[in-house]
């Protein structure tokens, strides 16, 4: 394991690492970086949704540390536990960190929090089954494509597990969490910022087994100009397919108020319909220049509707999802609404 101070890494490490955004990305970032996993488990009963998100904050060389972030979707009730920079600890070879007594990687999760500070407490260990990963290749290295070859974008973003079983069990606040059989997804995102604007859904609990989608849309900042990217992954009929900038597929509309949003896609094989509805709500950090200081609103347990037809027009799946993630964040005039 090494940690942000090392200076001999692994031979071609800052090279492969580009082809596997999962792991690591930002050994030796002196300023203005941050770095984050995003774990989304919900349990068998959909009774406990809790998102962990470790991460680290580097502003400059006098401010730094990791964290690990949580959220509990069915009371909107955040957390945050700050650790040393020093604590956080990661594998060169293959996705795994370590922040203190904590641990995560591409098979699961441990937690060893007693925060005094803020009355929490979390133990436990929850194993990933049957991940569903994103394949890379050489020019498309994760969810972004070419743009992740792209240097000084203000934030990347890569895709853990699109869809995931879990096994084991977390003990929150004394409250024992069986996540046993439930469902989970992954993700990431590193850099400098968080966009200025975005909306961002997911979910993976749809009457069909093995369905999930990610969607995302933000003004992405670039050099001295801006421009609108998207993202959509879709986990359906057992293959998983990617809608995006790079790929040709086009947003044909989105209708937003504050609490919902209707998303109309399409490429030269399908066309994509989402209205996702979010319901409570809690505030999560996100970074700006590396610091934790930004305050975003995000639900756990929103609901959508999802329509997939095919090329011809013929409607192929229309199933409603629950336990969805939904973020509407910054002004949307940014965005093409």
């Amino acid at each position: 394991m090494s940690n942000l101070a090392s200076s001999d890494h692994q031979p071609f490490y800052r090279l492969l690492k580009t082809w596997q955004p999962v792991r690591f990305q930002g050994a030796n970032k002196k300023s203005r970086y941050f770095e984050g996993w995003y774990f989304k488990n919900v349990s068998a009963d959909s009774a406990h949704i809790w998102s962990v998100i470790p991460g680290i904050s580097i502003v400059d060389k006098n401010q730094t540390h990791a964290f690990i972030q949580l959220i509990n979707g069915k009371t909107a009730e955040t957390f945050y536990i700050k650790f040393p920079i020093g604590e956080f600890r990661f594998s060169e070879k293959k996705f795994e960190a370590h922040i203190g007594k904590n641990h995560f990687s591409f098979d699961g999760f441990s937690l060893d929090i007693d925060d005094e500070s803020i009355d929490f407490s979390a133990k436990g260990q929850v194993n990933f089954e049957d991940v569903r990963r994103l394949k890379s290749t050489f020019f498309n290295p994760g969810i972004m494509g070419w743009y992740s070859f792209m240097p000084f974008m203000e934030c990347y973003h890569g895709l853990v597990s699109m869809n995931h079983t879990l096994n084991g069990e977390l003990k929150i606040n004394n409250q024992t969490c069986d996540f046993t059989g439930g469902k989970g997804y992954s993700e990431k995102d590193w850099g400098r910022s968080m966009p200025s604007a975005w909306i961002w859904l997911q979910c993976n609990h749809f009457e069909t087994p093995g369905v999930s989608i990610m969607f995302s849309v933000a003004k992405i900042p670039f050099f001295r100009n801006a421009f609108t990217g998207f993202l959509c992954v879709m986990l359906f009929q057992g293959e998983i397919h990617r809608f995006a900038t790079y790929t040709g597929a086009i947003i044909s509309r989105i209708v937003l108020d504050e609490e919902s949003v209707f998303i109309f896609l399409n490429d030269n094989k399908f066309t994509v319909g989402i209205t996702a509805r979010r319901s409570g709500h809690g505030l999560l950090a996100a970074p700006v220049n590396g610091a934790m200081d930004r305050r975003i609103a995000e639900s756990v347990d929103a609901t959508i509707v999802l329509k997939i037809s095919d090329k011809h027009g013929n409607l192929i799946f229309a199933e409603n999802g629950i336990n969805a993630g939904l973020e509407l964040v910054g002004d949307m005039k940014d965005l093409p609404v």
